[in-house]
């Protein structure tokens, strides 16, 4: 990434800056302004996010937001109540007080001098969620968002649930967020009352994850703060991003056909990461982008954004399997509106082993298929958050466990562009099921890449909001729906569906092992092939390199180390995936601070007992400067029964070594169709 030191404006800093709610709580905001600001107002951006602004996200905030106020705008970035340096105690995500909170900064923002009245909210992930459930909710100052890596849909499409199917992410994500709401903001910036906010967010913060099991069904609580409910409340332009190696990428499609405002649709390579830090690889400038679709809808400056593509993708050409990527083969391409009619939709029908050719005749036959535990090992993460090794390895380990069907060798390159649905007629043998699906392409030497995979649990077949039992023996009609891709199958490779009854530890298993059937003849597999460089193909125009403003000084005191193992005891049948994210003691030069941050996840199981399987993450946060010293560590264990969810979480919050707090929980569930 190139650094910019010289730009159109010169850049104030207001290192923190307290802004008082209606009910009395300050929160804490950090501002870069053009100093001209003072006697010519100009547009607001905010991000308003609870990953601490004075040190988590100092360095990624350094980059962007100096950069876009350098381009001549007030860039806003706040702590959610009850995180970073705000006050307030933060109980969930996406709360009703979280969402009014945002509408009175913005309107605080309006009544600045140094605004012009004008805002737009931006961010990623939380950032991206809020900034468009705030753009549904019209608050007038609001006049367009930035929104990456988010979803529309926060039952059917995010952290907590895929397919009705309970995911380890759930886990994951509920003790990341445990870890986060137990740290203490800084006594440079709120002083002595920094132990009585620490202390009041340890006791009232609350563990999230029982929350989150208790709606295991798509109901209010989920419904709340999803736009999908009515995508016409968004009236303001949105820019929607994300990358195919995140969780949320089938977001962009959504609101791109559903959303009445102008909407552009962008999907690169990259994992959870902003595109110009893009991981894996090519990075883009998309600060430049940034800085375009502000000046059109925030400054009028008719400067040709909205003459792209309104979806513009990386198309993805074939890789080796591997956990990591630098960068990904391939080239950007566009589509003027989605759906696109450019891209038909080609129905494939399934017989034994085999994806047959269009129009093909097949016998009807009964398959079956029962997976064991270990089929999902190899699957990566939900989410990757580039915390590599964390995508897919090779799939054919998996594939053994599974029923599996491959293309005829592909004499020319199939472009998919969209998401491949399976349409199944199948019966399973016990009254709660899942089902993966999976999408990889085939090298000549028999590698297996999955491309894209898509879960569903059974008993969601007809909707999330009331699931309903399957009866043994019975047949249903079945439709799975992939996550959208954008690959090219090269000529001399394969196409594989694989499916399995279970995808552990990427998704909880059913209470119990279930033997499935497949009844071919009425079994299809459809892709929307997108014509290879065709006349009428959209031009996207190049992406400059990744620039950004220098970032904040940062010496690493400590390495981290990082570890991603599956092992398996052949006297005990145990299994497990350990994984390890240390990011070791990093030095904030310009405020003296040292911070740690270290994960580890577990996630075992024993034989094909199902209900030996269990997740343990584990977090400590560290803070020191000078004498202050504090740390927490948290600890949660999901296992289950094949009736209920059982936690059992630790809290433990020190003073250097002296443990300060200590609390336990353990909280009994009833699985609900899960």
């Amino acid at each position: 990434m190139r650094k910019v030191t010289s730009l159109p404006y010169k850049v104030q800093e207001d290192e923190n800056v307290w802004i008082t709610m209606s009910d009395g709580v300050r929160l804490a905001g950090r501002i870069w302004r053009p100093i001209s600001s003072d006697e010519e107002p100009v547009p607001a951006i905010l991000e308003f996010i609870p990953y601490r602004k004075r040190d988590l996200t100092a360095v990624r905030d350094s980059i962007h937001h100096p950069y876009m106020a350098g381009h001549g705008y007030a860039c806003v970035r706040v702590d959610i109540r009850g995180t970073g340096d705000s006050e307030g105690v933060l109980t969930d995500e996406y709360l009703e007080r979280e969402l009014r909170d945002a509408e009175e900064i913005l309107a605080w923002l309006a009544a600045q001098r140094w605004s012009n009245g004008r805002a737009g909210m931006m961010g990623i992930s939380w950032g991206g969620f809020n900034a468009l459930q705030v753009a549904a909710r019209r608050p007038p100052s609001l006049g367009a968002i930035a929104a990456l890596c988010f979803s529309d849909d926060r039952y059917a499409d995010d952290v907590h649930y895929m397919g009705g199917c309970l995911l380890s992410d759930n886990l994951s994500w509920a003790s990341t967020m445990f870890a986060y709401t137990s740290c203490p903001p800084d006594p440079a910036i709120v002083g002595d009352r920094w132990r009585d906010m620490w202390f009041q967010r340890l006791e009232h913060s609350g563990l999230w994850l029982e929350n989150w099991l208790r709606h295991q069904r798509r109901d209010e609580f989920w419904q709340h703060a999803s736009i999908s409910e009515n995508y016409s409340d968004v009236q303001c332009p949105v820019l929607a991003v994300s990358g195919w190696a995140d969780g949320y990428s089938n977001a962009v499609f959504r609101v791109l056909a559903n959303l009445e405002a102008p909407t552009m649709g962008l999907i690169g390579p990259w994992s959870h990461k902003y595109p110009h830090l893009g991981e894996p690889g090519p990075a883009i400038g998309f600060l430049q982008e940034l800085v375009r679709w502000w000046d059109h809808w925030l400054k009028g400056v008719d400067n040709g954004v909205m003459d792209e593509p309104r979806l513009r993708i990386y198309m993805q050409d074939t890789v080796p399997p591997s956990t990591a990527y630098q960068e990904r083969p391939g080239r950007w391409v566009g589509e003027p509106s989605w759906p696109s009619p450019r891209i038909p939709i080609r129905r494939f029908p399934l017989e034994r082993n085999r994806i047959a050719g269009e129009g093909e005749e097949v016998p009807r036959e009964e398959l079956t298929v029962e997976s064991p535990l270990s089929v999902g090992q190899f699957a990566g993460k939900w989410c990757s958050y580039n915390a590599p090794p964390d995508l897919p390895y090779d799939q054919r380990e998996e594939d053994g466990g599974s029923m599996v069907f491959d293309s005829d060798i592909l004499t020319r390159r199939c472009e998919v562009l969209g998401s491949p649905v399976v349409r199944l007629v199948l019966a399973v043998t016990g009254p709660q099921a899942m089902i993966a699906v999976r999408l990889s392409d085939v090298a000549p030497d028999g590698r297996a890449t999955r491309v894209t995979y898509g879960l569903l649990n059974l008993t969601h077949r007809n909707d999330h909001e009331m699931p309903q039992p399957l009866q043994p023996g019975q047949r249903y009609n079945i439709r799975v729906t992939l996550n959208g891709m954008a690959h090219s199958f090269p000529a001399g490779n394969r196409i594989r569906l694989s499916i399995s009854t279970s995808y552990w530890p990427l998704a909880w298993p059913p209470p119990r092992p279930v033997r499935m059937a497949l009844y071919t003849g009425a079994c299809h597999l459809e892709l929307p092939v997108r014509p290879f460089r065709a006349p009428d193909e959209p031009h996207v125009t190049p992406f400059d390199e990744p620039e950004g403003t220098p970032p904040v000084p940062t010496t690493l005191v400590k390495p981290g180390e990082e570890g991603w193992t599956v092992s398996r005891d052949l006297v005990r049948y145990r299994s497990a995936l350990d994984v390890i994210k240390d990011l070791g003691v990093v030095r904030f030069d310009d405020i003296g601070m040292e911070v740690a941050r270290r994960t580890t996840e577990t996630y075992g199981w024993t034989g094909d007992d199902f209900t030996s399987v269990y997740g343990d993450v584990a977090w400590r946060m560290g803070f020191t400067r000078d004498d202050w010293e504090v740390s927490t560590v948290t600890r949660t264990k999901l296992t289950s029964t094949e009736d209920d969810f059982l936690i059992n979480a630790e809290l433990d919050a020190y003073e250097a070594d002296n443990r300060v707090y200590s609390r336990n929980w353990a909280v009994t569930i009833p699985r609900d169709h899960v």
